[in-house]
This record gives C-alpha cells, structure tokens and sequence, in this order.
C-alpha cells in the first residue's frame, strides 16, 4: 500500500447532498461535513464556512447544523470578540434545537420509574440506547456536541457566576449523555467479543501456548462517525473531570463520575490508533535523531470516523499546552506522532502548524518554534485573530531565546489588534522596553517614558472571566503598580514574566548560561556593593529576593534541563550537573533566609519552595521534594517572620495546581 495512503483525504471535491432533507436520512450528510471539515483543517476557512452556508436549509439538517455550529464556535473563541461569541452562541443553540428534534423522546416519567424497577423495560441507560435507531444514537451524540459548544461559550460571554453555575448544569447533563452512549459502545464490542470467542473456541483456534485467543475487537455495528464522536466525548469529558482538583474530585466521585486520566488520554488515541501514551515516561532525544516520531497510526482517513482529527487536536491541547499545568500522563513522543501525521495530511494547517511549534517549543526549540508559527501565519489569511495565537507564542519563544527587542514587536502586535487580555500585552510591552538595550541614551530615554505610559494603563484593562478576576493580570496589574510607585524601578521584568510564561524552562541551555544567568548576577553585583541597602530605598530585599530566585531557577535547568528538551550532543555545560544543583539550592536558601524582609512580592518564597521541591525531585530525593511541596500546599505562611501573617500571595491558585500536579508526578521523573 503506498505510504501516504494513511493520510491522503478522501474528499477532493463536494460530495452530493441529497435534497430534499428527509430527518431519518440524516447520515448521508456525513460526507459533506467530513469535506468541510477537512477544508477548515487545511486553512481554507471561508471556503469552509460558505459550503455549510450554502442554504439555510442546511442549517436543518443535523450534521451540517452542528458543523457550522463548530467551526463557528472556534472562530468565537479564537477571536473572542463579543459579535463573533454571539453568532457562535446562535449557532451552537440552533444546533442544539436541531438535535433535539431528531432525538428520540424520552419516556414519560412513570415509564421511567418502571424502568428502573424492570430494566427490560429499556427506559433508562444503555437498554435505551440500544432502542434507538442510527440517526437518533447520531442525534444523542451531536446533542451532547452542541450543549458543551453553548456552554463553554455561554460561560465566556457572560462573564458572570450565574451563568457558570448555570453552564455547569448544563455539564452534568453532557457527561452523563457520554457516559451512556460510552457504556453502551463498550456493551456492544464486549458482545462481538463474545461471539468472536466462541466461534474461535468452536474452531479451535489457539494460541501458540495452546490457549483459547481472547480475541477483542470493535463491532462493525457502530459506525467509525459514532465511535469516533463518543471517544471525543467520553474522553474529554473524563479528562476534564481528571484536571480538577482532588477536593472536588472526591465530590464528584460519589455521584459516579470517574475522572481517570490514563483512560481518558487512552479513549482519545483509540479514534485515531495512536495506542495508549507511555503516561509521562521520558523519552529521550537528541538534535537529528527524531526518526520515532515518524511511527504512524493504526487507523487510516480510510477508516476514521468524522471526529478523529478533533480527537487528535485534543490530545496535543493536552500533551503540549495544559502540560504548563499538569506533568501525569503527559506524553510529548505521542504528541510529535501526531502533529507529524497530521501535517503530511494538512501541510498548510494551520491548527497542527500551531502543534508543530508548540511541540519545538516543548522540545526547548524557540527558534523552530518561530518558524513554525511564521507558517502558520502564512498558510491562511482568512482569519487575521488566528495570527494572535502565532504573535503570543513567538513573543514567548523570542524572550526563551533573550531576544526582547523581538519579543516586543510581537507584544506591539497583539496590544494593537488583539482583544484577549490588553492588560497583559501592555505589561509586555513596558518590561521588553524597559529591557532594551537597543540605541543610544536619547532612545533609552524615549523607550523608557513609552514603558510608563503602559505601566500606567495596565491596571485599567483587566478583565473578568465568570465574575472572577484573571490571576495573570492581577500580577501585572500589581507589578505596573509597583513599577509606578518605585519611580519607574523594576528588577529583571523581562525575565520574571519569562518564568511565568515558562520561557526560562523551554530556553535552550546555552542561552541560559550566557544570557539569562549573566543579567541576574550583574544586579545581585550592584545590590551586592557596600551601601546599596540604604541608598536603594523600598523594594531592596524584594528586589535580592528575586534575584535569587531567578539565579537558583535558571541553574536548576542548568543542572536539570525540561525533561522533553532535544539537547545538542556536543553541547559542554559550563558547569558540572552537581554544581549546578548545589548552587542552585543554595540561591533557594537565601530566598528563604531573606524572605520575612520581603515587602510585597511574598509569592517568591512559595515558588521558591516549589522549585526547590522540583530540583531535589531531579536529584531523586522523592521525600524531600515531597517535603517542599507539602510546605507549598499546607496553607502556612511560608513568607513571614514573627510579625504574622501577611495574606494571600500572586498566582496562588495557578502554584498550588502546579503543586498538586508534581506530587502526583514524583514517580515518573518529569519534574
């Protein structure tokens, strides 16, 4: 079979679309959709959108309503413009009406009372399931599709707690719709099993131990479109539960949900045959020798099922973006096996473009990572807000490679066009200015007002998502007051929001030891000069205090560089591994010395506690590091001397979540 046969798209050109519409031949849109969705993967949005927007009869039929209803809702989200969220909102409630109509009718409730009694009765659970006819198990599906869509952007639009309470509602319905048509898929597979079994022990057919084959395969009575778009719910909804936090999650657990994120991760990959992930273990490569991302899937376009592609973008949301968040079943091979398939089947896509350098980004690879997001600016032009997403990681990539110049036209970029968080592109703005060192001093001098200007603006642009305010602009927000209050003072800026943004921890280690490490010794020398203390006025020890934090992170991935980093073979550390590490310990130490003089930025004793924990995990002192991390989530203030207490800390929530998430990755040594 020729090799690009596994990724080759079925539709070259507009499969037919039977008119008129008849509800109980709803199935036959599927091809349609599929080619639709195939020209919006490949970048051709418009295109996209004006063959599901041919008719408004289309809206009526199931599958083109909840396909426009998705691809509606991504362009809401990614631009997140009020006009666009209301029209996807639209959508996806159209999409749910159209659903509804084509479900099949729930049972009076008596009927259901009954049912629970009798299970024959087939009122309730996988025995209903089984009552229903193709379109309408299609229709439960898609149902479950457009309430999450109305949800999520339900939640996004509002803005409030009333309509987060009233969405989480709505996701108690969802799950408990996946959770159904799930039992229901494995019920009918155990089935086939069985008669699988059975007619291999009537044959005789053996293992080579002489064994009856347990053989396990999926029926060919559900179709690839249904088992695909019951992987993708099933899954996402178990790996949402699986994010929470574990108070919550024993709460939930009692009403029957399970929030397993091994099987979750393992549902997802079944759509496309990915197999299941190696659940966080490393896997070690070097510039060049990345051959084993080339490992292709099981299932081919041939067999896929329509929703395969949204299965395979789910897993690299998880593998290489909420990764800055969790480390367990995290697993960067799978998520190069699947951006590398991915772009041989959509070179110009502009979605696994943004994998691509997401995945050099987790692999300590800015400059590629630049490159990619260059592509995927240049692969379609349609939607101008997707260019935000490729703006946002470059400047990221661009401070991992200590280029703030660079750095900044990407921040002028996105404070100038974008519409998510105007405070937090103002605030990198002002830090990539203040960081400059381009010109003479009458440049220095300009850049310098422009900084203050944005400084003054940053408080005034936060935002508020389900009433609540955005942890990261609260930091700037805090940091430009600072800034203001100090006379238009701030230490290493550039670099802190660096390790924030995890710069630091995707900086190749060059860059590191020549860049980074070099700019934090140069101020620990001036606060080091006798009579800077007294000269310097406030902000002294908080100013020390930083500096040594940054001094001890940025040695920590010296000694320990990311477990996913593709290291130069020839590379040689300036420093041994064990230097590193004990210097790094040390720069912690003095945090925590110096902490109860910290004025205000007490958070950097709890992240130190936290990088001190990850460093000795590294060292394979899993008590130790558990030591650390259980200061971090003990709710002690950490910070303080014998004055007492001094409050709640910045990113709170956002370090005890990181904090959670490595004590139960301490076993798999990606810490």
């Amino acid at each position: 079979m020729d090799a690009s046969a596994s990724y080759r798209t079925i539709y070259t050109s507009p499969p037919p679309v039977k008119v008129p519409y008849k509800p109980t031949e709803a199935l036959d849109d599927i091809p349609g959709v599929t080619y639709a969705l195939d020209m919006f993967l490949a970048s051709k949005m418009h295109e996209s959108e004006d063959y599901c927007n041919q008719s408004d009869k289309k809206k009526e039929r199931l599958y083109f309503a909840t396909g426009y209803g998705l691809i509606q809702c991504v362009k809401g989200l990614m631009s997140y413009a009020d006009e666009d969220l209301l029209a996807a909102l639209g959508h996806t409630k159209q999409g749910v009406l159209i659903a509804s109509q084509h479900r099949k009718k729930a049972p009076y409730f008596t009927s259901r009372l009954a049912g629970y009694v009798v299970s024959s009765l087939n009122t309730t659970g996988v025995g209903f399931v089984k009552t229903m006819t193709d379109v309408e198990r299609h229709a439960e599906l898609v149902y479950a599709e457009s309430l999450f869509e109305k949800a999520l952007l339900g939640i996004v639009y509002s803005g409030d707690w009333l309509a987060f309470i009233k969405e989480a509602l709505n996701m108690r319905t969802i799950i408990t719709v996946y959770r159904t048509l799930y039992k229901y898929v494995l019920a009918v597979d155990a089935e086939y099993a069985a008669e699988l079994a059975a007619a291999d022990s009537k044959s005789g057919t053996t293992n080579a131990n002489g064994s009856v084959k347990p053989p396990y395969s999926e029926s060919p009575k559900i179709d690839a479109h249904f088992r695909s778009g019951v992987y993708l719910g099933a899954g996402m909804s178990t790996l949402i539960l699986s994010l929470l936090p574990a108070r919550l999650l024993n709460i939930i657990e009692l009403f029957g949900y399970a929030a397993d994120r091994s099987e979750a991760l393992d549902i997802l990959g079944r759509a496309g045959g990915w197999g299941k992930p190696t659940h966080g273990a490393m896997f070690t490569v070097s510039e060049g020798d990345q051959d084993a991302d080339d490992e292709p899937p099981t299932v081919s376009t041939e067999q896929e099922g329509v929703r395969r592609a949204i299965c395979d973008m789910a897993l690299l949301i998880f593998h290489l973006v909420l990764s800055s968040f969790t480390f367990d079943g995290v697993d960067v091979h799978m998520a190069a096996r699947i951006v590398k398939w991915n772009l041989k089947r959509y070179p110009e896509g502009v979605f696994f473009l943004f994998g691509a350098g997401r995945l050099a980004l987790s692999r300590s690879q800015p400059q590629q990572a630049i490159e990619y997001y260059t592509k995927a600016m240049a692969a379609q032009k349609q939607y101008r807000n997707l260019h935000h997403i490729s703006f946002w990681e470059m400047a990221i990539a661009h401070l991992a490679l200590a280029d703030v110049d660079a750095s900044l036209e990407c921040w002028r970029t996105l404070e100038k066009e974008a519409t998510w968080s105007k405070s937090i592109y103002s605030y990198g703005m002002a830090v990539c200015l203040l960081e400059s060192t381009a010109g003479d001093a009458a440049a220095k001098k300009a850049r310098h007002e422009e900084a203050r200007k944005l400084m003054e603006r940053v408080p005034t642009l936060r935002q508020k998502i389900a009433g609540k305010s955005i942890p990261l602009e609260k930091f700037v927000a805090r940091k430009a007051r600072k800034f203001l209050a100090q006379n238009g003072r701030l230490a290493l800026p550039a670099l802190e929001i660096s390790y924030v943004f995890l710069a630091i921890a995707r900086a190749p280690r060059r860059i590191v030891e020549k860049h980074l490490l070099p700019s934090v010794r140069a101020l620990l020398a001036t606060l080091s000069e006798p009579g800077t203390e007294k000269s310097y006025g406030s902000g002294y020890w908080d100013d020390y205090c930083l500096a040594r934090f940054l001094e001890g992170v940025c040695l920590r991935y010296v000694a320990f560089p990311d477990p996913d980093a593709v290291l130069d073979p020839e590379e040689v550390p300036s420093m041994s591994r064990n230097d590193a590490a004990a210097a790094s310990k040390t720069a912690f130490e003095a945090v925590f010395e110096n902490g109860p003089k910290i004025e205000l930025d007490h958070h950097i004793v709890y992240h130190a506690h936290y990088e001190l924990g990850r460093l000795v995990a590294c060292l394979d002192d899993q008590a130790g590091a558990r030591t650390q991390f259980d200061l971090v989530l003990s709710g002690k203030y950490l910070e303080v001397g014998p004055s007492g207490r001094k409050g709640r800390y910045s990113m709170e929530n956002a370090l005890q979540m990181r904090t959670h998430a490595a004590v139960e990755a301490l076993h798999q040594n990606r810490l």
